[in-house]
């Protein structure tokens, strides 16, 4: 959707935006009364979603419909599929029915310990919050993203969430050498990114001498410079984490209009793009028009909300006057799970509740951000992809939602997950709902055996 037409369709609606047939001030969940899930040894499909509002922005979906899962991939989706077509089925009315969400900018590289952002574990903050897909911004770099993929374990699956990741310009990642121009390696990152193109998605820059007098090695632009080479060499796109100098001696102006309008390409992602450093409000009030100048050509600006990084004061006013984020990440990482970022749905409550429509927000946390990737095969639900599914219930109440710099916003609506499937295989099921009552299980079960044989 085009950003004015966007605007004129929504913030004359404020927050009242998005409220698609949730009433009431608790859960879908909560509200109604929800049979146990039917059990058909015989059905075609392996689980069948019923009823449920599904929203799958890349295919112009946003209605009631049933979802049906087999062998790991979507294999319907209409209208009143009959229940004993399936080996499973789900009474899913009331919720959201989505494709799992797509998180670009995360810290996964868990062994890596770098105060204070030190890394999450995937498995146990993705599937909670309907994240099927994580990317590691720039934890490792090339020296040791072996050693990356070795703590994930592909091969022997220890990690299920679906993993890519950016490489660090610097080689040994995420820590001091992102200080060090002498170990901003392009060919080291270029053979890396040649050498695993199924997980590397592109190259990432972070940290770099936001405050330090330069030199002839510290260089205002040495790091963008540098990332912007393996970028292009290897034909990937680009995240910069950056910060605006003003000039010093005779090294001219960082700035944030060269780097938005002049450095970055069309398909480069610029990353924290509401934080407090950048201009994104000018003086009077108004929107940087570089900005919408910037977006409109191509490049990517995504939240990336972190422990500091996202503060309403740009965010407010930018998306009244239209500058919506391309994408929706966390920037996830040990020194904000606690808060503020919580998890990707918590972040994506707080633009609901800027007034930006549910389907909007969807669409900003699945296909776009698997665009911006290069795997459009994620973020969907087209029939024979993968079955990364999330089931989101909607709260109506009165929530509080902080930014980065002591401030807060209040709002009505709050998103939580009630269920996520990754791969066909249902991953996060805290209710249990997929599951029969113990009593009703059936008494020739191994659910009956005592495996230590002891009874008295």
């Amino acid at each position: 959707m085009k950003r004015r037409s966007f605007i004129g369709k929504t913030m004359a609606g404020g927050i009242l935006a998005g409220n698609i047939g949730m009433g009431g001030t608790q859960s879908a969940f909560a509200q109604k009364s929800r049979r146990d899930a039917l059990i058909n040894e015989n059905g075609k499909y392996d689980i069948l979603l019923k009823g449920g509002h599904v929203i799958d922005p890349a295919n112009n979906i946003n209605e009631l419909m049933d979802v049906a899962v087999a062998d790991g991939t979507i294999a319907l989706i209409e209208k009143n599929i009959p229940e004993g077509d399936s080996k499973k089925s789900l009474d899913v009315s009331g919720l959201y029915i989505t494709p799992g969400l797509v998180d670009i900018h995360v810290h996964i590289f868990y062994n890596l310990f770098v105060r204070p952002a030190r890394s999450v574990i995937p498995d146990d903050n993705s599937f909670s919050s309907g994240v099927t897909t994580f990317v590691d911004a720039g934890t490792p770099g090339a020296d040791n993203f072996e050693q990356f993929l070795e703590l994930l374990d592909r091969n022997h699956s220890r990690t299920r969430t679906r993993v890519f990741a950016f490489i660090n310009i610097s080689s040994t990642g995420m820590n001091e050498n992102e200080q060090n121009p002498i170990m901003f390696n392009v060919q080291k990152a270029v053979s890396t990114a040649r050498k695993y193109p199924d997980i590397v998605v592109g190259f990432k820059t972070a940290h770099y001498w936001t405050s330090q007098p330069y030199d002839d090695l510290h260089t205002p632009w040495a790091s963008i410079d540098k990332l912007l080479e393996a970028g292009k060499t290897a034909d990937l796109p680009v995240m910069i984490d950056f910060f605006p100098r003003p000039p010093q001696g005779n090294y001219p102006e960082r700035s944030y209009r060269e780097l938005i309008l002049e450095k970055m390409r069309p398909g480069d992602i610029h990353t924290h793009c509401y934080a407090r450093h950048f201009p994104v409000i000018k003086e009077d009030g108004k929107i940087n028009q570089d900005i919408l100048k910037a977006q409109d050509s191509g490049r990517i600006f995504d939240v990336g909300h972190g422990a500091g990084s996202f503060v309403f004061r740009n965010a407010v006013p930018a998306i009244k006057q239209g500058y919506l984020p391309n994408s929706i990440s966390t920037d996830l990482h040990g020194a904000n799970t606690n808060g503020p970022v919580v998890n990707m749905l918590n972040v994506m409550s707080k633009f609901l509740c800027l007034g930006i429509p549910i389907e909007d927000v969807i669409r900003r946390s699945t296909v776009n951000p698997a665009k911006v990737i290069k795997h459009p095969e994620l973020g969907t639900l087209n029939i024979g992809s993968p079955a990364d599914i999330a089931i989101i219930d909607q709260l109506d109440g009165d929530f509080g939602y902080p930014d980065t710099s002591a401030g807060k916003i209040k709002g009505t609506k709050k998103l939580i997950c009630f269920m996520t499937l990754h791969g066909g295989n249902i991953v996060y099921d805290p209710s249990g709902y997929s599951k029969p009552h113990w009593e009703d299980i059936p008494r020739d079960s191994e659910y009956w055996v005592n495996p230590s044989g002891q009874y008295f």
